[in-house]
């Protein structure tokens, strides 16, 4: 199945049906709000090397948590009980992005400066947040994503202390659910969200959320 490539002057998608197997869906356009936003609401995101081609994933399979399943192990219980823990949101958006980013810098990181100028640009459009979990009064972790209606985008987590993104990512949840949120996508599967309760639904279940969660 052919890779579609994209016009910059021209905001706009093939079908997502049309990815390959792996996902990939698309080359190029650009990471302007307007696309980003067509790109999420559509099930798309942008997942590229720094220096290379923008690349649009959409995979078939879909990896999600639904808020009401996030799994809370004995031990992150008794962790949690333990500590005084604050959630907050977007306490410093660019910060918890760098911190996302600097995080993987080692192994290799598809946060470039390109990323960061355009979630920021999300963020200022009311679009991209970011979540900080504090215990006992110090930065323990967070993450930084995209909510549209009721629909959260995760994109990457960071931790200062230990369990200090599985501690964001749980109270987050909870919030979530109280606000009747459908979904937080996980975009790709990891052991470590899979054990927080992630788990694969259909191309069909996913589109069906979507498209009654994400309202512009």
């Amino acid at each position: 199945m052919p890779v579609f490539g994209l016009d910059e002057n021209r905001i706009s998608f093939p079908n997502p049906t049309l990815a390959r197997e792996d996902g990939l869906l698309a080359v190029g356009g650009d990471l302007s709000v307007e696309r980003l936003l067509l790109a999420y609401t559509h099930g798309i995101f942008p997942w590229y090397n720094p220096g290379d081609e923008i690349l649009w994933w959409c995979p078939k399979e879909r990896f999600v948590i639904f808020p009401k399943e996030i799994h809370v192990s004995r031990s992150m219980n008794k962790y949690m009980k333990k500590h005084n823990i604050h959630l907050q949101l977007n306490r410093d958006f660019a910060d918890t992005m760098h911190r996302c980013r600097m995080k993987r810098e080692v192994e290799g990181t598809w946060i470039s400066d390109e990323m960061e100028e355009a979630y920021q640009r999300l963020h200022k459009a009311g679009y991209a947040v970011s979540v900080e979990v504090f215990e006992d009064g110090e930065l323990a972790g967070g993450f930084y994503g995209v909510l549209i209606g009721k629909c959260f985008f995760g994109e990457s987590m960071f931790s200062e202390k230990e369990n200090g993104s599985k501690t964001a990512l749980i109270l987050f949840a909870r919030l979530l659910e109280q606000h009747r949120f459908l979904f937080i996508d996980c975009q790709f599967h990891t052991e470590h969200l899979e054990s927080m309760g992630g788990r694969y639904i259909s191309w069909e279940e996913y589109e069906r959320m979507l498209q009654e969660g994400t309202t512009l």
